[in-house]
């Protein structure tokens, strides 16, 4: 009777059968789909490129190309207060950006989540909520409210820019929908719902927040010449003669130069050079938005994890890897975090405990083998070395459509993926040297942290 008891309460093992595929034949076979080998590197370049130039030439191209308004860099001497709000995925903040002049900066700031009915509702219920956001940000740090407080408003979603405060959405972009803002001036938005709620506070500037990464980091550095969002979604801007904008129809700029929103996530969404293999197809036919933001679904942190994941659902539905075991969290689309590739390429102890403990205690794996472990390692490994070598053309295109890669520049880069992806920042750079050659060491990657709040404050010192 005790036997049959403790015999019950033993938890069932389940033994794994694979199918007769050797590891290295799996890896091999993923290697093929994932590597990008420097002669491919080159010919997205050169695409790249043409891509950049034709979207300067007029509108309807793939590459947006959107004059920023912004047309004067900082001298790092700009002083004062300012708001920004910064909206650019998940998360967003609101900052009050003291400028000290010399170059200095002091930065107040608070995190707020924004709620998935927020994100996919009525264009009222996301900018009350902003605008509430405001008030309590104002409310707690007793900022006084006498007179109507300049915000910069960083916006990170394609928008038709007029002036430096009205700009009109063309298309949400990661994973927000709402669909009755759509053509509409996003400032005049967030003015009326701040009105609504009371708040003695003027939108002064529209910034997109690589064109305030790009801003920021210049006040700091003055040969800051691009900036770049690596985070859960990508981006670019960088300053452009006004001379080699043909659609510009803004009339004469003083200063000659103009920072232009690129747009690049949408880079390639004819499929012409990138890479997009079945499993990118997968993805992409499960996202929101599918066939658009190609490039940015390549190599952002929204989407870096869900291509990790039917990676692994599709082994396991051939059952060489876990046995043809599967889990509900592994089914799941977006369940496997970009922040478990980051958790998992970090292990680097012999057996792989760390990769054990995300597949058993979040993805409900039963018993990840060994040599499920590697495989899954090295998917991960494949997949984020694919994206920062993405990356790293995008940079390249930008700096050679500038000519500046015999002078150099300073590119600051914002962003979850680059600042906290291991060796993300090291296989640009090699993909750099691929691309470049010697001139690769004249491009400093710079991280520029908070860039995009602090940039939309100083452009709105600047407006």
């Amino acid at each position: 009777m005790f036997n049959e008891v403790k015999s019950a309460m033993q938890k069932p093992t389940r033994k794994y059968t694979y199918r007769e595929v050797d590891e290295s034949e799996v890896i091999s076979a993923l290697e093929d789909l994932f590597v990008i080998r420097p002669q491919t590197l080159r010919n997205i370049c050169k695409h790249f490129v043409d891509e950049l130039t034709l979207g300067l030439k007029e509108d309807g191209h793939t590459l947006k190309m959107i004059p920023s308004y912004v047309a004067n860099r900082p001298t790092g001497k700009e002083t004062g207060s300012y708001l920004a709000l910064d909206l650019g995925g998940t998360n967003f903040r609101v900052c009050e950006v003291y400028l000290e002049g010399d170059s200095k900066v002091r930065l107040t700031q608070k995190k707020f989540s924004i709620p998935d009915y927020a994100k996919c509702g009525q264009s009222d219920v996301l900018f009350d909520f902003l605008a509430e956001s405001v008030l309590a940000f104002i409310t707690e740090n007793n900022i006084p409210t006498e007179s109507d407080i300049p915000l910069g408003f960083t916006f990170s979603f394609p928008v038709k820019q007029t002036a430096i405060d009205k700009g009109y959405l063309i298309n949400w972009t990661k994973g927000f929908d709402c669909k009755d803002t759509i053509n509409k001036d996003v400032v005049e938005l967030l003015n009326e719902a701040l009105a609504r709620k009371n708040v003695k506070v003027h939108v002064s500037a529209l910034v997109n927040d690589t064109v305030g990464t790009l801003m920021s980091h210049a006040y700091n550095d003055p040969g800051t010449m691009v900036g770049v969002i690596l985070g859960t979604g990508t981006n670019a801007a960088y300053v452009e003669k006004v001379s080699a904008i043909p659609k510009w129809e803004g009339g004469p700029v003083e200063s000659g130069e103009m920072i232009i929103n690129c747009e690049w996530g949408a880079f390639d969404n004819e499929r012409v050079v990138l890479p997009f293999n079945k499993y990118d197809q997968m993805m992409d036919e499960g996202s929101n938005n599918k066939g658009e933001q190609t490039f940015e679904k390549m190599i952002s942190g929204l989407y870096l994890g869900e291509i990790v994941r039917q990676v692994i659902v599709e082994l396991i539905q051939r059952r060489v890897l876990f046995g043809g075991i599967s889990s509900p969290e592994i089914e799941t689309p977006y369940k496997f975090e970009t922040a478990y590739m980051s958790r998992i390429e970090r292990d680097h102890t012999s057996d792989l405990i760390d990769t054990k403990m995300v597949l058993q205690e979040l993805l409900n794996i039963p018993y990840p083998a060994p040599r499920d472990r590697r495989i899954v390692r090295r998917i991960c490994e494949l997949v984020g070395t694919r994206a920062a070598r993405l990356a790293a053309v995008g940079v390249a295109a930008v700096v050679t459509k500038m000519n500046r890669v015999d002078s150099g520049c300073t590119v600051a880069i914002d962003g979850s993926v680059y600042e906290h992806y291991p060796h993300f920042a090291n296989r640009m750079k090699d993909a750099l040297h691929e691309l470049l050659g010697m001139f690769e060491e004249n491009v400093s990657l710079q991280l520029g942290k908070d860039g995009s709040s602090v940039g939309a404050g100083v452009i709105a010192a600047l407006a």
